[in-house]
């Protein structure tokens, strides 16, 4: 029994014609609508920031891409099945009236024009959809210039792998899978149609359907071939398992090469035999080619390289595979920025004595020792700085420098006071007044790092917290700028802190009388009008209601506060800013305000990677940047592998009004070079960089991280020591133990090391420890000077000089630290928080370890239980010096007169009310100091007393009857509890306990 399918594609009724067309309008809609409005605003958006063109070309490569591989693909699907269609049987037998096969070949041949063309155009618009995200690639290809350097085996320009390799990889994997799609497309049109039959004991297959499923699968496998010719590059930027390097082994160019090269051959080879069968009419002869092809690949591919490996280099491998990994130190040292123009190494000693003079004429150092942890004062900032509940600080504050008055380098924490639309309450919440009325912050807030006011011995007395240098709108609308530079325009409509919401839009611009709140007097709020050029205009029916559709939300067209002047400002993100007109760069997590040129601009550093450099360290950017500092920020690196990486550009985002200016720090970055001839007059020459901005431009954060990780173990020279990695290093683990991840590294104001003299330099640091080991092994810098920027010097630390861990364990363990300490906490009613280890070079080839301790009152209300510092705790060669400020812990370490050139307390009177209210308009000013209690007697290291610190004075002349008293009460009390403790009476020792609490409460009170 057979049947003749329909000669005539049947038509479709009109009434589903009509189905259909509204079906297609609906899902275009659906999918389409949000698209094209986003597009839209995107333009609206890149055209006020001046970067259209950025946009425009985007759009046009995608369009490109996506065209040109929808019309590929859906073309060769569409063949393969009209070619099945045109060439099928004019009989089909089928097995009875109820031949599945009949029924879905009936169905199909009803709707023939749309499964005929719907399939390919579904699949070609699909493919073009993928594809189009590639634009990247595209772009880098036609536009991607040479390296200057030729890969150590093939002798070709490292150009071919960072902009034509992935090119030709890309072509070839959508080549790859249009000839598999078309083959399965005509294959099952052949078994539809009937010229594959599988009734019967044999079955059928017709001849067009054999030579045109036989001519996929050869082109298939000459795909195949070309694709183990492009495998022979990538297998110098590939990772094989157990290998302590990146790049191609002994195993890879000996036999992996070779064998690509032969399976190259092999598949070239099947390929004929398979087209052979057009002609031959033997499906055997194809079918043997694939199964050579499979076996081939086992065989020469896999198990060939597995008897050299095992029998040949794993008996002798470090002299095997040390001319491979010499290309590896080479290429990462060249790929990361590590080589020998750009790294210093100096042999220092590490714990070379030093002398109270010595120490005291370390001026660069002691009198910039960092006691403000950005990581923590944070609330400190908020307690004293935040005015109203709807302005709010990052989590995780910035470091920054600028010169005093006489001209001298001091580092700061610096915050932008933004606005958190988040924290807005009641009435505050409603559409109008959170996008119309508090639409910007106002304020920047820096504190000298190496000083607080005031000291506090308790976290219940006043004192320790930051001098602040507010500078914001005064209560008559004036600017005040007390430092530490001069500042014309206070209000921020841009930040990391007002973008970290939903909607993060604001409405701005003349519309009558003015309505963002931005300062109060005594008796009067006081409103804004915003006059920068940011924004995009809304002042026409159109703009709104595409706003208004984007956000769905009404109010666009309907609320009478927005006018013909109207501005909506968004993206308000620096980073994002910055990524969208650059989406070619990634940036650094950490993104920090400073004043330039009078006006607050938020710094972010911009990096150009790659993936694929020849035999440098494939690393993953989120693992190596990870630190425990990631919990307080708000955007973390994508989990991307790098074998390349440049700060290639420094951005800035005006904090005003938004605009984005891009310039380039490396102008001999090739993939840089690749990227202004896609998007030209986008990045500005480094020249154009002002002096003012340079001032400000710090050696960032993430690419230090990623270049230490890698100088632990690309320090070592010689291949056969790299093999072995007994002389890697690691990098320490923060030893706070509030932390569970690596110590990141500090910015500090220190001695110059790049220069290598007495002078002050502001420095990205970090130290390093032997490998497993909590020894330190190496000190790293990195210069933000203008005139040294980007050199790094590695102190290389010979025997066993304490690491971070050591260092720490053995301040907090010290007998009057922890007593002190242990005073002060004394039953969880203050909180105890240590900050940043720091590691500073000091004296004549020594190291100092210095840590601020704060504390915060436990019980007490929220709003008073900011940190403050209490303490500075110090180590240097094993000694261990302790005291309410840098100055009496220097000389408690060092001995009378090392405390010559250190900081002390900012003050110890309250600002005067004036200068209180030009700084606070809000009047929430820094809280008058207590005064300055009686420092401590000063006993050697070594002799320290076990006087709780929390206590003042021991010196017999400096205190009362009653005090004295009360002190010794004190130390019998602590007696009692460490026999108590020794004793194992836990009754005794919970009487002890009591004891003491009342006896530091009796010296507390006594006058």
């Amino acid at each position: 029994m057979g049947m003749r399918p329909a000669a005539r594609m049947p038509k479709l009724t009109r009434r589903s014609r009509v189905l259909i067309a509204l079906a297609i309008v609906a899902v275009v809609l659906l999918l389409l609508g949000p698209r094209l409005i986003d597009t839209y605003v995107d333009w609206l958006w890149f055209g006020e920031l001046g970067y259209r063109s950025v946009f425009t070309t985007q759009i046009v490569t995608r369009l490109v891409i996506f065209l040109a591989v929808a019309l590929v693909v859906g073309a060769v699907v569409f063949a393969a099945l009209a070619l099945a269609y045109r060439t099928r049987p004019v009989f089909v037998p089928t097995a009875g009236p109820n031949d599945p096969i009949a029924r879905y070949r009936t169905a199909v041949m009803a709707r023939l024009r749309l499964v005929g063309v719907g399939v390919p155009v579904a699949i070609g618009l699909l493919a073009g959809l993928i594809a189009q995200n590639y634009w990247q690639q595209v772009q880098l290809f036609l536009h991607g210039g040479s390296f200057g350097v030729a890969d150590p085996q093939f002798g070709i320009d490292l150009g071919f792998y960072a902009f034509d390799l992935p090119f030709y990889r890309l072509v070839l994997t959508y080549l790859f899978a249009a000839t598999f799609l078309a083959f399965l497309a005509n294959l099952l049109g052949h078994y539809l149609f009937g010229g594959i039959r599988l009734a019967g004991r044999d079955g059928a297959l017709s001849r067009a359907a054999r030579i045109q499923l036989i001519t996929l699968v050869g082109i298939l496998m000459l795909l195949k071939a070309v694709a183990y010719w492009f495998d022979r590059y990538e297998l110098l930027s590939h990772t094989r398992g157990g290998k302590p390097f990146t790049g191609a082994g002994y195993t890879d160019i000996n036999a992996v090469l070779p064998a690509k090269l032969i399976l190259l051959a092999i598949a070239v080879i099947c390929a004929a035999a398979v087209f052979s069968a057009v002609v031959l009419r033997d499906l055997r002869i194809p079918a043997i080619g694939v199964v050579l092809l499979l076996l081939s690949s086992l065989i020469v591919g896999a198990g060939w390289p597995l008897v050299v490996e095992q029998i040949s280099v794993r008996p002798n491998a470090a002299q095997k595979e040390s001319e491979y990994i010499s290309r590896s130190i080479a290429a990462t040292r060249q790929a990361y920025g590590l080589t020998d123009e750009a790294v210093e190494y100096r042999d220092y000693p590490g714990n070379t004595a030093a002398t109270a003079q010595q120490v005291a004429a370390d001026r660069a150092t002691t009198s910039n020792i960092r006691v403000l942890d950005p990581n923590i004062v944070s609330p400190a900032f908020t307690q004293f700085q935040q005015g109203k509940n709807f302005y709010f600080f990052q989590d995780q504050l910035n470091m920054d420098r600028y010169r005093d008055d006489d001209g001298n380098l001091r580092d700061y924490v610096v915050a932008a006071r933004e606005l958190n639309p988040d924290r807005l309450i009641d009435n505050q919440r409603d559409w109008i007044n959170r996008h119309t009325v508090y639409t910007h912050g106002n304020g920047f807030i820096a504190s000298p790092a190496n000083t607080v006011r005031g000291i506090a011995n308790d976290p219940n007395q006043n004192g320790g917290y930051p001098e602040f240098l507010a500078s914001v709108v005064g209560p008559n609308g004036e600017v005040v700028s007390p430092g530490p530079a001069p500042l014309s325009q206070p209000r921020i409509y841009f930040g990391p802190v007002i973008a970290n919401t939903a909607a993060d839009y604001a409405i701005v611009g003349e519309n009558g009388a003015p309505r963002e709140y931005d300062y109060e007097t005594n008796t009067a709020t006081r409103n804004y009008t915003y006059t920068g050029s940011g924004g995009v205009p809304i002042g026409n029916w159109l703009t709104r209601s595409v706003f208004a559709a984007k956000y769905a939300e009404r109010n666009f067209l309907f609320s009478n506060v927005i006018g013909e002047n109207s501005r909506i400002l968004f993206n308000r993100d620096p980073a994002d800013r910055v990524e969208a007109v650059a989406p070619w760069l990634t940036t650094d997590t950490a993104v920090y305000p400073a004043i330039v040129n009078e006006r607050i601009v938020w710094i972010v550093d911009g990096y150009t990677t790659l993936d694929n450099y020849p035999y440098s360290e494939l690393m993953s950017l989120s693992s190596a940047t990870t630190d425990s500092n990631e919990v307080a920020l708000n955007r973390l690196q994508p989990d991307k592998q790098v074998s390349y990486i440049r700060n290639s550009v420094k951005a800035t985002v005006d904090a005003y009004d938004g605009t984005v200016t891009l310039y380039a720090q490396d102008e001999q970055d090739p993939v840089l070079q690749a990227w202004m001839k896609v998007f030209p007059d986008t990045v500005k020459p480094k020249a154009d960089i002002t002096p003012e901005l340079q001032e400000h431009l710090r050696y960032p954060e993430d690419l230090f991280k990623v270049q230490r990780a890698l100088l632990a173990k690309y320090h070592v020279d010689d291949p056969v020591t790299f093999f072995s990695t007994s002389d890697f290093w690691d990098v320490p683990l923060d030893p706070n133990p509030t932390a569970s991840s690596y110590q990141p590294p500090y910015y500090i104001v220190a001695k110059d090391l790049a220069e290598n003299n007495n002078s002050a330099s502001f420095q990205l640091t970090s130290a390093m420890n032997r490998f497993r080991r909590d020894f330190l092994a190496a000190y790293i810098s990195a210069s933000s000077d203008p005139e040294t920027y980007g050199k790094l010097t590695v102190l290389t630390i010979p025997g066993q000089v304490n690491g971070p861990k050591l260092a720490f364990n053995a301040i907090s363990t010290d007998t009057a630290v922890s007593q002190d300490l242990g005073v002060i906490g004394r039953d969880n009613q203050n909180r105890i928080r240590w900050g940043n280890l720091l590691t500073l070079p000091i004296g004549q080839g020594g190291l100092l370890y210095v840590a601020p301790v704060y504390a915060s009152p436990g019980a007490s209300d929220a709003a008073s239980s900011y940190p403050r510092l209490i303490r500075v705790a110090m180590m240097y060669n094993d000694q261990i010096g302790y005291g309410p400020t840098v100055r009496d812990a220097l000389t408690d370490l060092f001995g009378p007169g090392a405390d010559a050139t250190a900081t002390g307390p900012a003050g110890t009177e309250p600002p005067a009310s004036g200068q209180a209210a030009q700084q606070r308009p809000e009047g929430n000013n820094n809280p008058p100091p207590a005064a300055a209690p009686n420092r401590p007697g000063q006993a050697p290291a070594q002799q320290q007393p076990e006087v709780p610190a929390a206590v003042p004075p021991t010196g017999p002349t400096q205190l009362s009857a009653a005090k004295s008293a009360a002190l010794q009460n004190v130390n019998s009390a602590l007696d009692a509890l460490r026999e108590a403790q020794q004793s194992g009476d836990f009754a005794e020792f919970g009487e002890a306990l009591q004891r003491l609490d009342n006896a530091v409460s009796e010296y507390q009170s006594a006058n």
